[in-house]
């Protein structure tokens, strides 16, 4: 499988989220690496956009659900349907059976709506009545949350945000990008659009994926994945400071994240093999939303991010 044709998709996914090439990146990531994503960012920074553009570049549909507080199960799920004429149920398949699903506002909607996504996330799978329903091969799921407001929501509680392989921040964009946003909005209303490259396979997609589970992680770089792990888990054999923040670690489950995601950044710069670089990438994605940290650390301001890093200071490179 060509890596090329995974850099045409970047390509064309920056040019359509302008001025945010590690967001794009990490999109394509998740889906070398067959995980679900984690937005959060202020409304307006082509969040929808972005999953948009993907399902322009792969050969799949797109469904976005918008989360509320009334959404109930059978919204996402879907239902059986009582077919009068025949005298049999017939079942009415939900926004869940399509290969890329926009979950926006995740946090708006009550906790019973969020535990039928993830779990058809982590299963794959829809049970409705007696029946499971298998969803797509090809399923990825963006779930969007905005910061700014947190009145009249639901948050994720820390042991299903697990579910997510990446949580990914985005922040407002600078001038000069700005400018470059409002001159393609612009064009857009021209009818001057940017043509999406001959959309990726969905066979392609997992012989690519079959390709980064083969990338060549050595010993060491593999234990000090791990020991970054255990780090969390662990952090008085480190530091003082990381004990008095941390108050629960990271799962096994971001162990097998980390894995994927740097092995899916080294196939996607071009090698074979992977380096620390590739695993400090995508660490702070991977671990953010996993670490529970003490009510010592909030109240001195301390976030998810300042702990990571304090992390990848005090593990040693090989």
């Amino acid at each position: 499988m060509s890596v090329s044709r995974f850099e045409q998709l970047k390509k064309y996914l920056d040019s359509q989220v302008i001025g945010q090439p590690q967001f794009t990146k990490a999109i394509i990531v998740a889906l070398l690496a067959d995980g679900h994503l984690l937005v959060e960012g202020p409304p307006g920074l082509a969040k929808t956009r972005a999953i948009n553009a993907l399902s322009n570049g792969l050969e799949g549909d797109f469904h976005r659900v918008q989360f509320t507080p009334d959404l109930l199960p059978a919204d996402l799920t879907g239902t059986d349907i009582y077919r009068p004429e025949t005298g049999e149920f017939v079942f009415e398949a939900g926004p869940l059976f399509h290969n890329l699903v926009l979950a926006d506002e995740i946090n708006r909607a009550p906790a019973k709506v969020q535990s039928a996504l993830l779990e058809a996330m982590a299963e794959r799978q829809v049970t409705v009545g007696k029946t499971t329903y298998p969803l797509p091969s090809l399923f990825l799921v963006m779930a969007t949350q905005n910061p700014l407001e947190q009145e009249g929501t639901y948050p994720l509680p820390e042991a299903q945000l697990d579910r997510f392989l990446m949580h990914l921040e985005v922040d407002y964009p600078g001038a000069e990008t700005e400018i470059e946003i409002l001159r393609l909005t612009r064009g857009e209303a021209l009818s001057q659009k940017v043509e999406p490259p001959t959309p990726l396979t969905q066979l392609e997609i997992f012989d690519a994926r079959k390709e980064v589970l083969s990338i060549h992680l050595a010993d060491e770089l593999e234990q000090y994945l791990v020991d970054l792990i255990i780090a969390t888990r662990q952090p008085g054999k480190y530091d003082k400071d990381l004990a008095k923040w941390i108050a629960f670690g990271a799962s096994p489950r971001a162990t097998i994240s980390l894995d994927k995601c740097a092995r899916a950044n080294a196939w996607l710069d071009g090698r074979d093999f992977v380096t620390p670089n590739d695993i400090q990438t995508v660490f702070f994605d991977c671990l953010r939303h996993r670490l529970l940290l003490s009510y010592e650390a909030e109240a001195a301001g301390i976030d998810a991010n300042t702990v990571l890093k304090r992390i990848i200071q005090l593990v040693a490179v090989p």
